[in-house]
This record gives structure tokens, C-alpha cells and sequence, in this order.
């Protein structure tokens, strides 16, 4: 089973060698691809071969790309995720409305959750406010519990003034980790077989990842959490590092010790079998409770 994240900080250059990864630069490393859960290219000093780049895509290892500030830009996406992803996606459009709403209830429902819950674990009171939304969500949240929740959310880590339009490390720490968790769905979402456009709740005409950013919500607070933790004056290479860590963190889900990583895995199949057989009850959510 695929582990490790690889991030290659410095001019290199990248190859494939029967099963290997080839990094070129003051010294040569070899990395067996099978390994390799994700790539990050951090540095835009970096040349690859097209014949790795096919065997990390047959392989189904997400690569990151990222631009001249070493912040993720794009991702390599395969076309083809499993042998039926034409039935796959036949299903996904003919996903009724009411199932989708259903679906996303149980998603955002469980996102205030695990926010209330980080609240809670930092004996903050608006953790009790948080519990009240849950219990108001409506079919669909069309009245925007999520929204209400995200707010005192927000303000109760980070202070009254905070926003999350504001340029500072705080939010450059959060935007990181967000990027790696919807990198890391759309992998999962076209290894199934389905495609990332099509999504629950999000539908923007010009966000090609609205599935992945449906099923993320959910896995935000493990991002939050780590930002808390290290609270960055800065957000450099060394916190982007730190950042990535958090694939690598244990969470619990069917009943089972998972690395995040994997949990994302897990979490996105059942999400998909509960949009296939219209039962939410199939969905497994993750928790901190090890």
C-alpha cells in the first residue's frame, strides 16, 4: 500500500526506471512508486519525463504541482479512474436531487460536528453554539447553518477580526492544507470511476472540483487543527512540511485506526455506495476518539 508523501523542494530532475522514481540533483535517489501516495512538486526547477508521469498516473499517485511562490496551482488527474467509469458516471448524472440533498445534509451536518468538536477540545463555549446548528440543519442546509456555524467558528479560534478574505499566514496556512485535502479527493473521486465536476451541493460552471469540494468539508477541521497547533508567523517551506503531516495523522473510522490518507479513501466510498443505494446510513464518518 502506498505511503509517503514526496516532496521535491529543489532543482531536480525526475525520471522512471523499472518501478522507481528517479530524482537527479546533487545526488540521485530512487523512490519505488508503489510507495508514493503523493507527489509534490514544490519547486518550478523541476523537470519530469512523460514515461513517470504515465506510470505515477497508472499507479493512481496524486501529483502536485505548484507555481513560483511554492503554492499548489494543479494536480495530474488520470482520464480514467477503473474499467466501468462509463457506467460510473452514468450513475453519478442520473443521482436524484433528493438523495444528493440527503447525502450532503449528513456531510455538513457532520462537518459543525467535528468543528464543535475542536471547539470543545480547546474549552471554547461557542462549542455549545455549534451543537444548537446541528440540531437546526433542514434538508439540504437551506438555511445556511454551515455558513453561521463557519463564522463563529472562525472568530473563536482566531478572534473577532479575523476573516478568511485577509492575507496572513493564517490563512495561507489554511489554504494549504485545504488544497492538499481537495487534491487528495479528486484522486479518490476519479480512482472510483466518477468525475470531479458533477457534485451534491456545489455546482459553480467554472470550479472543475465540485464533488471533491463537497466531500472535503468534513476533513477541514484536521486542517484547522494543525494550523492551531503550530500557528504560523510565517508560511514557508518548513510549515508547508508541517502542513503535509496531516495525511499522515491517525483517525478512526469503521471501527479502525487509519492514517488520514486512508480515511479519505474509506469516507469516499461509503459516500458513494450511499449515493448508489440512497441510504445514508452507509456513509462512515472519521473521528478523533482512538
Amino acid at each position: 500500500m502506498s505511503w509517503r508523501t514526496v516532496v521535491v523542494s529543489n532543482s531536480a530532475k525526475l525520471d522512471y526506471q523499472m518501478g522507481f522514481m528517479v530524482v537527479r540533483n546533487a545526488e540521485t535517489v530512487k523512490i519505488h512508486i508503489d510507495e508514493i501516495e503523493t507527489l509534490v512538486i514544490e519547486s518550478t526547477a523541476v523537470s519530469l519525463t512523460v514515461a513517470l508521469l504515465s506510470e505515477l498516473t497508472k499507479k493512481k499517485v496524486k501529483v502536485i504541482f505548484c507555481d513560483e511562490k511554492r503554492n499548489p496551482s494543479s494536480e495530474l488527474v488520470s482520464y480514467y479512474g477503473c474499467h466501468d467509469t462509463s457506467a460510473k458516471i452514468r450513475n453519478q448524472i442520473a443521482w436524484t436531487d433528493g438523495i444528493k440533498e440527503a447525502v450532503w445534509t449528513a456531510i455538513v451536518s457532520e462537518k459543525i460536528r467535528n468543528q464543535a468538536r475542536h471547539l470543545r477540545d480547546m474549552e471554547k463555549p461557542e462549542a455549545s453554539m455549534l451543537d444548537q446548528y446541528v440540531e437546526e440543519i433542514e434538508l439540504g442546509d437551506v438555511t445556511n447553518r454551515e455558513g453561521h456555524a463557519a463564522k463563529v467558528y472562525f472568530n473563536a479560534l482566531f478572534g473577532k477580526d479575523f476573516t478568511r478574505t485577509e492575507e496572513n499566514s493564517i490563512n495561507a496556512a489554511l489554504n494549504y492544507g485545504y488544497s492538499l485535502l481537495l487534491s487528495t479527493f479528486n484522486r479518490e473521486v476519479v480512482s472510483n470511476g466518477y468525475i470531479t465536476q458533477l457534485g451534491l451541493f456545489h455546482d459553480n460552471m467554472f470550479n472543475p472540483f465540485n464533488f471533491a469540494s463537497d466531500l472535503m468539508e468534513p476533513f477541514r477541521p484536521i486542517v484547522d487543527r494543525k494550523v492551531i497547533k503550530i500557528l504560523p508567523e510565517k508560511f514557508d517551506h518548513t510549515e508547508k512540511i508541517e502542513m503535509l503531516k496531516i495525511l499522515q495523522e491517525e483517525v478512526m473510522i469503521g471501527g479502525r485506526n487509519e492514517y488520514v490518507s486512508n480515511a479519505m479513501k474509506i469516507y469516499t466510498r461509503s459516500v458513494l455506495d450511499a449515493l448508489n443505494d440512497r441510504d445514508i446510513v452507509l456513509i462512515k464518518f472519521y473521528s478523533y476518539e482512538l
